[in-house]
């Protein structure tokens, strides 16, 4: 491909990437792979600088821009070679014109600037949209990180889980004979501390109330050492399809037990689990602020409105969640955002409306203080954006 026909198919992408942020359409990832691969013309080389480039025209945008081609323009301001590729050669861009729009720059979207620094600092922000290391965990059940450090020597331990191993940007591991074993597990070192925070051991009964695709679901089982019952909830039957086979790979599916839960009618689905928990976690549906440098389109999806429906939803599942827990037991909340309203105020707000909880610390030491739990950023922790709180039932 030339430069100029790079520049185009980027363009294509974010057309797509644009449309599918504007209601519920696949992520960026998904979108770039599905381009390629009906055009199998396009080589590695190729690839990789028009993935290069839709990426950046993402990152440059904190505002949804209005075209995949106004975000380029504006992306050109960064980059010089890029309006001589605007020149209307074949396979190539038409030129741009005097006075055509651009996408305007900004990491942040305007109405969720303040309570972004409020979290980060202004100095953080940049650091939300860097691009992540891959980080793995790795599966207790099946090796330890001496041996996998010795089988990937350009990874390195991470600063705060005990299972964690850190790769560079762009490596990839999925095919690996170590992936393939279910050795290791692509998880960002802050999911790592979530499934810390719940003190998992041998023998308890733990619910994963919304579990997704189950990558906290398997590091529970290793933590529990393959014994006990780990029951996995969610309401969405496609995610929760997918924890089966991974399951299977970890070596932990005899002891996961799956339950799609019907929407609104949750409570009646797990009536049996009344008081019956040592460990309920509830990684709950958020804004995904604290995921922008790995999904940074999702700045253009997350509207007011949109907010507000999750953190009512946020305050749902809580409530739900409550009764399961034994006494003497733990909840443990998180969300991957750094929006307060979604982290400390949902804690506070949990503990107004219920008596016979008390807060606790949630038993690792990296992130900051947050009200009732820890918030976990880029910046100073080297992880996705993570709120943590860990609650104990007390009658």
């Amino acid at each position: 491909m030339t430069p100029q026909a790079r520049v185009q198919a980027a363009i294509e992408i974010l057309d797509e990437v644009i449309a599918a942020a504007r209601g519920e359409g696949a992520a960026a990832d998904t979108l770039v792979a599905r381009y390629f691969k009906s055009r199998r013309y396009a080589g590695s080389k190729d690839r990789r600088a028009v993935r290069d480039l839709v990426y950046a025209g993402i990152r440059r945008s904190g505002e949804r821009p209005d075209s995949g081609r106004a975000a380029l323009i504006g992306l050109s301001a960064d980059r010089p070679e890029l309006p001589g590729w605007f020149d209307g050669s074949p396979h190539g861009p038409a030129p741009i014109l005097a006075g055509e729009a651009a996408a305007a720059p900004g990491a942040v979207p305007a109405w969720l600037r303040p309570e972004i620094e409020a979290a980060v600092g202004a100095e953080g922000i940049d650091a939300l949209l860097a691009r992540a290391p891959l980080d793995l965990r790795v599966n207790r059940l099946k090796t330890d990180c001496v041996a996998v450090l010795a089988r990937l020597p350009e990874a390195r331990p991470t600063p705060h889980s005990p299972d964690g191993i850190r790769l560079p940007e762009g490596s990839q591991i999925e095919g690996d004979p170590l992936w393939e074993a279910g050795a290791i597990e692509v998880q960002d070192e802050g999911s790592q501390l979530i499934a810390l925070a719940c003190d998992a051991t041998r023998g308890m009964t733990v619910v994963d109330l919304c579990a997704g695709a189950g990558g906290k679901t398997l590091a529970l089982a290793a933590a529990m050492g393959g014994e006990g019952r780990l029951i996995a909830c969610d309401t969405h039957r496609a995610r929760l399809s997918r924890l089966g086979p991974r399951a299977e790979r970890a070596g932990a599916a005899a002891m996961i037990a799956t339950r799609l839960l019907d929407a609104g009618r949750e409570a009646v689905a797990l009536a049996d689990l009344d008081g019956q928990a040592d460990v309920v976690l509830v990684d709950a549906p958020c804004s995904g602020t604290g995921t922008w440098r790995r999904n940074p389109e999702a700045r253009w999806r997350l509207t007011p409105a949109r907010l507000d429906r999750l953190t009512a939803l946020q305050g749902h599942v809580l409530d739900l969640a409550a009764p399961l827990v034994r006494p003497g037991g733990a909840l443990v909340y998180a969300v991957c955002s750094l929006l307060a309203r979604e982290g400390s105020g949902q804690v506070a707000a949990f503990l107004a409306r219920h008596d016979g909880w008390q807060a606790m610390a949630p038993g690792f030491a990296a992130g900051r203080p947050d009200g009732a739990g820890r918030l976990l950023r880029p910046a100073s922790d080297g992880t996705d954006g993570f709120f943590v709180a860990r609650m104990i039932r007390t009658c």
